[in-house]
């Protein structure tokens, strides 16, 4: 169930006002200066003491809001609310220049420009135009196909073009943080055995490796990718596997793990930064897990501070550094108004006492579209107190309030944009255990105005908003700190002293700079520099900081010379600990252990001595050693001693002993089932497979290749092309990993693919399926143009084997004779090229039989199945 969860985002702002409305809302005038300024250096947490750009467009909007409010309190937070800064959204080629929708990125940096004051500011832009972009949900559809060609416009159409305007030098004292292809890659990780996210999956790593190579070479991009929320990915068995994707990707870029800046968590989403009234989700309730309940699913992570704390551990583990900073989107997550607990529930039902509890009012987590009831969250605002283990640099609004995520409705449109029965508020949705969606209606198409939704979200923000003000902005430093020391150096290093400074607020920490370099950081009021050259002069220096970013001046500089290298080291590294006997062979005993330290002024731990009894019988440099040549069914004491380049040796750790295994041992531990299996992009012979590569207790040897029930391959890699494939056929592949033992996983999820079609086969096909509920159902249909020549218009036909009835349809017009059935093309999808596909559908209902149709034509002409 941890599948749910999914959430679309959205579109820029159309404009609802006109341009003097906008411009009039700007703190400063428009006054752009064309002189080049050069980048200031890359700094950890872009956010820190500066402020954010405020869009003018979104501005008015909100702006235009508050005079049509009718109440005076709720206009004057409406009007705080379009003092805000929030996201530019570039949801499509158009909106690079500008389009009807609204205004270019120029005309935002531009005016980005103009708000900078004397400190920096930053830029909030997000990234959206992935090819195939959001191959799950509908609303959000993209202008780009997950094909080669799509990739390849989204290159240089897309990418290209945005890195070209954000490299202009007149912007370049601006901090812009990109916001990275929303649902993207979290999509794969829980959606990749639907079909169009298998088709999507090699375009989206593709194409977010291209967006963070160019926008990492631009020195003021700060990239953060997108992460979902903790009601999609906060399951261990969803973390996990993102964290080594996202990783995956990272090591794929020019710049590895130093081309991503962060990651953030709820992009468009409602899902709260806190549960007040359950900061546990360990506790059990009536003798039950309260993480069971219908709500969480077994998910431990019930809020966005849980998840992003759970996140930024898998991330570092993964291989990305400490300093990863994480963004949360506040905008609709707040959950106050009447409906929000005061207290705890002292129900003793798990279920009761979790709905009780939770400020979260959905029914279900995996209810994304304009949920009623939502709030405002926490203002924007650079390093949030009181979550250190989530490693927060900001909380951002990158969905703007008041824009929605998708229509109630079918609205024909030129966007790509499709009905979503999960904005619809009258659908009885089987994603969400058969439940009403929970949708506000009379919703417009994902990224324009929905003014019912924003009132809600202003009167119900959490927490509630000031009438008309902004919250201060703290931009005092430090005072500067005093009697810097230099202590007693050695050959390598030297101890530093200092008074505490003072702040308006808090002092966080200190910076300490060795000349002009900055060499560590400290919450201390004390630091050793480490890594020095033997008899050499330095001179330092250290600044204070708060949680703002603000930075003292440096302190009156202190000069130390180390000592010459001709200090003889005398002491022993510290006692080897923990050591431990892992999983033994007949002739084999691995061992492990941790490491040793040494005293300052030494050298240095140089290794380890591993006895066998009292037998020396290894030297390593590493904290793990495998003793060999051992037999079998024999118990052995062991034990290590470290050692420095001194030559001075630690006493012995304490011993472990182990036991090798008899020699009839055999394996019988088949590998762990390959996982992730994908087909990429096919030709009419051939299917391209790659997956994850399995683990076994001894080691994996190779994977068998599956077509169907047939062994059609094996290779030691983690990707094989089937051949030899007829043209225009579907197929499912699985994958079987194996040992040196014969040992065979269990097969692994199956993928479909289908084979391009022949110049001279067919002229359609149609895939259609169907989710039936009660005496209801809803039906997609796939169109697909086999032929060689493209279609102006089109018409299907296709006829009930069961007296079902069109009740809804959508993307087509839809009429019924008796049991036959015609959708003819809408105006904005008659056009089919060759080998060009379109989606349509419908809500119908039936008598209890709902069998689905087995014959098809388009324009007159039979169609195959899909």
């Amino acid at each position: 169930m941890s599948t749910h969860g999914k959430r679309a985002v959205r579109q820029r702002l159309r404009a609802a006002t006109t341009a003097a409305a906008a411009m009039a809302l700007l703190a400063a005038p428009l006054c752009i200066t064309t002189s080049a300024s050069a980048a200031e250096a890359h700094v950890d947490n872009p956010y820190a003491g500066a402020t954010q750009y405020v869009n003018p467009t979104y501005a008015a909007a909100a702006e235009s809001a508050a005079t049509r409010a009718g109440d005076a309190t709720l206009a004057a937070k409406m009007r705080t609310v379009a003092k805000q800064p929030t996201a530019v959204w570039m949801d499509r080629i158009s909106a690079i220049t500008g389009n009807a929708d609204g205004n270019g990125l120029k005309f935002h940096l531009d005016n980005a420009v103009a708000q900078k004051g004397s400190g920096p500011i930053v830029f909030n832009l997000v990234i959206y135009d992935l090819p195939g972009r959001d191959c799950y949900a509908l609303a959000s559809n993209g202008e780009l196909p997950a094909t080669d060609a799509g990739l390849a416009r989204y290159k240089t159409e897309y990418i290209d073009p945005i890195a070209a305007l954000l490299s202009d030098p007149k912007y370049a004292d601006i901090r812009i943080a990109a916001t990275i292809e929303p649902d993207s890659l979290p999509n794969l990780v829980t959606n990749i055995s639907e079909a169009t996210c298998q088709q999507a999956a090699p375009y989206y790593k593709a194409g977010v490796k291209y967006a963070l190579d160019k926008l990492h070479a631009i020195p003021n991009v700060y990239n953060y990718i997108d992460i979902g929320h903790s009601g999609w990915l906060g399951w261990d068995s969803n973390a996990g596997p993102a964290a080594t994707l996202f990783a995956d990707v990272a090591k794929s870029t020019t710049a590895g793990f130093a081309s991503i800046d962060g990651f953030v968590s709820d992009v468009a989403n409602t899902t709260p930064l806190n549960e007040p009234f359950l900061p546990d989700s360990t506790i059990s309730v009536g003798g039950t897990p309260i993480r069971s309940s219908s709500f969480y699913e077994w998910n431990f992570d019930f809020d966005e501070a849980d998840f992003t704390a759970h996140m930024h551990r898998l991330l570092v583990a993964a291989g990305f550094p400490s300093s990863l900073g994480m963004l949360v989107d506040t905008s609709r997550n707040g959950w106050g108004g009447p409906a929000r607990p005061t207290a705890v529930s002292t129900s003793t039902n798990h279920n009761t006492y979790v709905n009780e509890s939770k400020v979260d009012k959905r029914v279900h987590r995996g209810a994304w579209c304009n949920p009623l009831g939502a709030g405002i969250g926490e203002l924007p605002q650079a390093s949030p107190a009181g979550y250190a283990g989530s490693y927060i640099d900001a909380f951002v609004w990158i969905k703007p309030p008041g824009e929605s995520d998708g229509a109630s409705s079918d609205i024909p449109n030129d966007q790509g944009k499709r009905f979503d029965r999960m904005c619809d508020p009258t659908f009885v949705s089987p994603k969400l255990s058969n439940q009403l969606t929970g949708a506000t209606p009379n919703a417009p198409l994902a990224g324009q105005w929905f003014e019912d939704q924003f009132k809600t979200l202003v009167a119900n923000a959490y927490p509630v908003l000031a009438g008309g003000t902004t919250p201060p902005v703290d931009t005092t430093a430090p005072s500067v700190p005093a009697g810097l020391t230099a202590g007693t150096p050695t050959s390598t290093s030297v101890p530093l002293s200092w008074t505490a400074s003072t702040d308006n607020v808090a002092v966080t920490g200190y910076n300490v700079y060795r000349g002009t370099t900055l060499v560590g950081t400290s919450t201390s009021t004390s630091y050793t520099v480490t890594g020095l050259t033997a008899a050499t002069a330095y001179s330092f220096t250290v600044r204070a900081k708060d949680a703002a970013g603000n930075l003292s001046a440096a302190s009156t500089a202190v000069s130390a010379t180390t000592a010459t290298g001709t200090v003889t080291d005398t002491t022993a590294p510290s006692v080897p600990t923990g050591l431990t006997a892992g999983t033994t062979t007949t002739t084999s005993v691995p061992l492990s252990w941790n490491a040793s330290t040494d005293n300052t002024g030494g050298t240095g731990v140089a290794g380890y001595e591993v006895y066998r009894g009292s037998t020396l019988v290894a030297t390593t440099t590493s904290t793990s050693y495998t003793v060999t040549g051992l037999s079998a069914a024999t118990a052995y004491s062991f034990t290590v001693r470290a050692k420095d380049l001194a030559g001075n040796v630690s006493a012995a750790s304490s011993a472990v002993s182990a036991t090798t295994q008899t020699g009839t041992v055999t394996d019988t531990t088949a590998p762990s089932v390959p996982a992730g299996l994908t087909a990429g992009t096919t030709t009419t012979t051939s299917v391209p497979l790659s997956w994850t590569a399995s683990t076994d207790n001894v080691a994996v040897t190779g994977y068998d290749v599956y077509r169907g029930t047939t062994l059609v391959a094996t290779t030691t890699s983690t990707s094989y092309t089937v051949t030899g494939l007829s043209a225009a056929t579907a197929y499912s592949f699985t994958v079987r990993a194996k040992d040196a033992a014969g040992n065979v996983s269990a097969p692994s999820a199956a993928v479909s693919a289908t084979t391009q079609s022949g110049s001279s086969t067919g002229t359609c096909s149609v895939k259609y399926t169907a989710s039936s509920w009660n005496t209801g159902f809803t039906a997609s249909v796939k169109v697909t143009n086999t032929g060689t020549t493209a279609l102006s218009s089109w018409t299907l036909g296709f006829t009930f084997a069961n007296g079902q009835t069109v009740t809804q349809g959508w993307s087509a017009d839809w009429s019924q004779s008796g049991t036959a059935v015609t959708a003819k093309n809408a105006a904005w999808n008659g056009t089919l090229g060759a080998g060009q596909s379109t989606d349509i559908g419908f809500n119908g209902s039936h008598s209890g039989t709902n069998n689905a149709p087995t014959a098809f034509t388009l324009n007159g002409a039979t169609c195959t199945n899909a």
